[in-house]
């Protein structure tokens, strides 16, 4: 097995990325997501305890989606293969699991479509910038 190994620049500003990412995202989708998840607007707002562990998070997710990507081999730590990998990363793990919770949790598909959308944008970004800077 061949692995080409992991940028840790590209982690921590994937990482950054995604975060950013995840700020404007909810930021526009605000209400109907309070909405969706039933969260009253009163508790809505996330202290530096919560922002801590949601960047903390995506820099483990970062490291572990650099770590798939690296073990395509050298040579192949690519844009494509980075936006591919995150694709496939988000739609095997993340959504899949994030819809059966919420079907457990008796939350209706509108919150698992808001949140999907935000894990996929966060797998492309990340995929796309490690696989941009390589290793």
């Amino acid at each position: 097995m061949d692995f080409a190994g992991i940028n840790y620049l590209s982690v921590l500003l994937a990482a950054i990325a995604a975060f950013i990412f995840g700020a404007g995202y909810y930021g526009v989708l605000s209400k109907a997501w309070m909405r969706a998840g039933r969260i009253d607007a009163v508790h809505a707002r996330p202290g530096a305890a919560i922002l801590g562990v949601t960047f903390g998070a995506e820099l483990v997710m970062a490291w572990v989606l650099a770590g798939v990507i690296g073990h395509l081999g050298t040579g192949q730590v690519t844009l494509e293969n980075g936006i591919v990998s995150g694709f496939f990363v988000w739609l095997g793990f993340m959504v899949t699991v994030m819809a059966v919770n919420h079907r457990y949790q008796a939350y209706g598909w509108d919150l698992t479509l808001i949140d999907g959308g935000h894990w996929l944008g966060v797998a492309l970004i990340m995929g796309a910038i490690i696989g941009w800077l390589g290793v």
